[in-house]
């Protein structure tokens, strides 16, 4: 699965991708308790997606990493398409990151 393909509402979302960028950790308060969250961009070869990270998934997702998401599922938020884990799915590491930042020009030289 490609994440071009990728549509609103979808579950069961299998895709291997690279990760471009990581925002900080947030903490929230969801029915009760307290939570981290995270956004990173994802991206493969056919396109990118914002993806939230929650907990103890924030920390093992590192920049530059690819990693697997089985699993997952699609939401959508202002408009714009979200991919998550979720309560459900889950992220395999795949190739360990750097955590600098992905550039534009590198992606293609990282195997899909």
């Amino acid at each position: 699965m490609k994440l071009s393909e990728l549509k609103s509402g979808e579950g069961k979302v299998d895709v291997i991708v690279i990760v471009k960028s990581k925002d900080e950790p947030r903490s929230m308060i969801k029915f009760g308790k307290e939570l981290s969250v995270c956004n990173a961009i994802v991206t493969d070869d056919s396109g990118e997606i914002k993806m939230t990270l929650w907990n103890d998934d924030i920390p093992k997702v590192v920049v530059g990493s690819k990693i697997h998401i089985t699993n997952g599922y699609v939401s959508e938020f202002q408009g714009e398409k979200q991919l998550t884990a979720g309560k459900f799915g889950k992220i395999e590491i795949l190739e360990e990151g750097e955590g600098e930042e992905v550039r534009e020009g590198n992606i293609e030289e990282m195997e899909m």
